[in-house]
């Protein structure tokens, strides 16, 4: 688990070392299925503080890069040749997504297809979904059903980590 304190450290100097510190800055954000974020408007690189938690110092590291790596190719670079330049020749080993996990017990909507598979979203789901690991297209045979539940617990176990690793 990284540590939140040493994160921003960390965004900072790479800020610094690639960017005008003067004008880029570093947070934390909320995102519960991203792991961060370079917003070109606000230039600010963000990640998220519920995964930043879970994931170890070289992931996180990882992540800094990929998203500076975004702030320096632009925004119309997307993940194209350019940012993929860019990100390798600043130590990125990553792909262009990141696969590692997700804060999926803060997930409000569980939804269940009739084979038992599990999907988690954080917003409601707006139209009907089919089971991709069950069909290729849109099948009704394959609908899948959500369930609203609570995780006030979960989010109250989250803050409580976030807490002790703040005061530790």
């Amino acid at each position: 688990m990284a540590d939140l304190t040493r994160v921003t450290t960390w965004a900072n100097a790479l800020i610094a070392l690639h960017l005008d510190a003067r004008v880029w800055s570093f947070g934390f954000d909320n995102a519960k299925t991203r792991a961060g974020q370079c917003n070109y408007t606000a230039h600010r690189i963000t990640v998220s503080r519920y995964l930043a938690a879970r994931y170890e110092d070289d992931e996180i590291h990882q992540i800094l890069l990929h998203e500076v790596a975004h702030a320096l190719a632009g925004s119309s670079a997307a993940h194209g040749p350019r940012w993929v330049a860019i990100a390798r020749e600043i130590g990125y080993e990553g792909s262009r997504l990141h696969d590692g996990t997700r804060a999926d017990e803060l997930a409000p909507w569980v939804g269940r297809c009739p084979a038992g598979h599990e999907f988690y979203r954080h917003r409601r789901p707006a139209a009907r979904l089919s089971c991709s690991l069950c069909a290729r297209g849109f099948s009704s045979a394959h609908l899948i059903t959500w369930t609203r539940r609570d995780v006030a617990a979960a989010r109250r176990s989250v803050q409580r980590a976030a807490r002790a690793q703040r005061s530790a």
